[in-house]
């Protein structure tokens, strides 16, 4: 990965976008597409949509989708001493909160807060294991009055872990929210290879979706909107090289093995077929994960769009997902780039990819 690509992810995952606040990081990739494709617009929802135009008269229209939104928090109430309750936005674990810094994203610009804990030396023994419930946690913002917290911040405002982007050692990484902007990078790295080939056979759709962690919305209204032939999900798995990684649930996964392949009713088998033989002609390392039910990504709402979507899910490993230290590696990225660009450019019969 080059320097300008590595700090074009780091903008990316930094940018503040909760569930339902995403422009800040669709505005990033707004920037990046404008000079890259045929047609860039917003919907009503928020849904990037960036168009590259296929050659001959009928292409092959395809969907590459990837969520922007993470997870976060909302300002729910201010209190008389200046201190901020707060709601969640998305599968937010309430373990991971007391004790940590986060950005409240006022209007007036970012303003630092901590999320208070009580000393542990001031907790009773049989309470020192207790989840604290959301309703009971709240943000200092170090002000002392409530008219001195309304000044810089406002309920309904989004918050976010005060995280950033950093290197661990080799090609691994840590950061908030590469779940799922590790997947928007993807999504417009793969763009820019397409356009860097010429004309693609096939009429080509990025859609960088809103609201996937509070229902897969944005990718619903989008797939029934765009009416596409094929999609391709680009999303996080769950790795299990770790200490407590459960390989006989979640399979096994690991850091820099290259991306994983979901196989199961969610995904269509032709479609598959074509990913694996692709890796596997491209000497791209790829990793199969059995899902024996519908996934939890936008994946789901899309396949079933309209009269249906054949549907591929292309993951990439993740450790720690949904909370402020998520791992994955660089190689990984760049893995599942290569193969989604080499994909796309063996697909255009349509009959191809109807089950036999």
């Amino acid at each position: 990965m080059t320097q300008a690509d590595y700090a074009f992810l780091k903008e990316l995952v930094e940018a503040p976008s909760p569930s339902g606040f995403e422009q800040p990081v669709q505005r990033i990739l707004r920037r990046e597409l404008a000079t890259v494709v045929d047609e860039l617009r917003t919907d009503v929802l928020g849904n990037l949509i960036a168009r590259i135009g296929g050659s001959g008269p009928a292409p092959l229209k395809v969907m590459l989708a990837a969520h922007c939104d993470e997870i976060g928090f909302m300002i729910r109430y201010i209190d008389e001493q200046g201190f901020l309750w707060f709601a969640p936005i998305g599968g937010v674990d309430p373990h991971l909160c007391p004790g940590q810094r986060v950005t409240v994203h006022s209007e007036s610009g970012p303003i630092l807060g901590v999320i208070g804990k009580k000393p542990i030396h001031l907790i009773e023994a049989k309470d020192r294991d207790t989840v604290i419930k959301f309703r009971q946690q709240f943000i200092d913002i170090g002000c002392s009055t409530r008219a001195e917290a309304e000044a810089v911040v406002a309920i309904g405002q989004p918050v976010t872990f005060a995280v950033t982007l950093e290197r661990l050692q080799g090609e691994k990484v840590t950061s908030r929210a590469f779940d799922d902007k590790m997947g928007v990078f993807v999504l417009a790295q793969v763009l820019k290879a397409v356009r860097r080939r010429g004309i693609p056979a096939v009429e080509l759709y990025g859609v960088s979706t809103v609201q996937e962690e509070v229902g897969l919305r944005g990718a619903a209204t989008s797939a029934f909107e765009l009416r596409p032939d094929v999609a391709i999900i680009l999303e996080v798995g769950f790795a299990t090289d770790v200490p407590d990684g459960d390989k006989k649930e979640q399979g096994e996964i690991r850091l820099g093995g290259g991306p994983i392949l979901s196989c199961g009713p969610n995904i269509n088998p032709a479609l598959l077929a074509r990913l694996k033989a692709t890796a596997t002609q491209e000497q791209i390392p790829v990793q199969i994960l059995a899902e024996a039910k519908i996934t939890g990504t936008d994946a789901n709402v899309v396949q079933l769009s309209r009269s249906g979507v054949a549907t591929a899910l292309v993951r990439v490993p993740l450790r720690y997902m949904h909370t402020p230290v998520e791992v994955l590696s660089l190689s990984d990225l760049d893995a599942a780039i290569r193969l989604v660009t080499a994909l796309l450019e063996q697909l255009g019969d349509r009959q191809e990819l109807i089950p036999q």
